[in-house]
């Protein structure tokens, strides 16, 4: 896979046959593009707007390549508010996106689960989000109460790949702190009586921000543990970028099939 500049990505997106689809891959998640044929790449401190990310798992670039016959843009790995990171930039991936031409993001994330029938490895697809990441998030709407920036329709086909492929695939809400300490066992209950079934730190700004530009978003969660005060055993993110590898091979699959089934535009 050859580096380039910018403006070098750029010019190598607006060459392409068709529209890319874009993902974000999480903590760990890089082994999910595993059959994917790179092209090129740039560092994310090569982006307008970006810097390189500090977190292990993350690998901080943005590919271009072939996955499942279809172009694909795929940031390994994302921009933390617990990293020192200003909101705007870590919403400023969406933005690059929406300006490449993407004709729709997948994000993807590692969760602490707190739907308790949701064992660890488990995937889900989120249906809306908590944003408990912003001063006095407790008078802001929830699930509900305001429209879920989660398109229904590419839920629908990412349920769609995920029975083909003989995957399950669950369904849920997901809360977005701003870590980067794991939850307290109060915040956890406090979490799961306001309906959320896994929590992380990431993905729901993103999420937002592409439905203020008019971007079609999608989120799949990997449920790496259950949070604290249900896990039997301490957290650690290490336990976390294992779980993760151990399901990535699922999550390529339904993320594979997608594509193949997916309109050209």
């Amino acid at each position: 896979m050859t580096g380039v500049s910018y403006s070098e990505f750029t010019a190598a997106v607006q060459a392409l046959p068709e529209r890319p689809i874009a993902f974000v891959l999480g903590s760990g998640l890089g082994p999910v593009t595993a059959n994917m044929t790179f092209r090129c790449a740039v560092g994310f401190a090569d982006i307008p707007g970006m810097v390189a990310p500090t977190v292990s798992g993350h690998g901080g670039q943005l590919t271009l390549g072939e996955w499942a016959g279809r172009p694909a843009l795929v940031f390994t790995g994302r921009l933390h508010y617990y990293e020192g990171n200003p909101w705007a930039r870590v919403v400023r991936p969406m933005e690059v996106l929406a300006e490449l031409g993407a004709r729709a993001v997948i994000l993807t994330n590692a969760a602490g689960g707190i739907n308790t029938a949701f064992a660890a490895g488990s995937l889900m697809l989120l249906t809306d989000h908590l944003e408990w990441n912003h001063p006095r998030h407790w008078l802001s709407p929830g699930p509900g109460t305001r429209p879920s920036p989660y398109s229904l329709e590419l839920g629908q086909q990412l349920l769609a790949a995920a029975a083909v492929s003989d995957v399950q695939l669950h369904r849920g809400v997901y809360a977005a702190v701003t870590g980067p300490t794991y939850e307290t066992p109060a915040e956890v209950l406090a979490l799961k009586a306001c309906g959320a079934d896994a929590v992380g730190m990431s993905t729901a700004r993103e999420a937002s921000r592409c439905a203020e530009l008019g971007l079609p978003v999608a989120a799949i969660s990997c449920v790496a543990n259950l949070a604290a005060g249900l896990s039997p055993t301490p957290l650690s993110h290490r336990e976390v970028l294992e779980a993760v590898a151990a399901s990535a091979g699922r999550l390529g699959r339904i993320l594979e099939q997608f594509l193949v089934t997916l309109p050209k535009v």
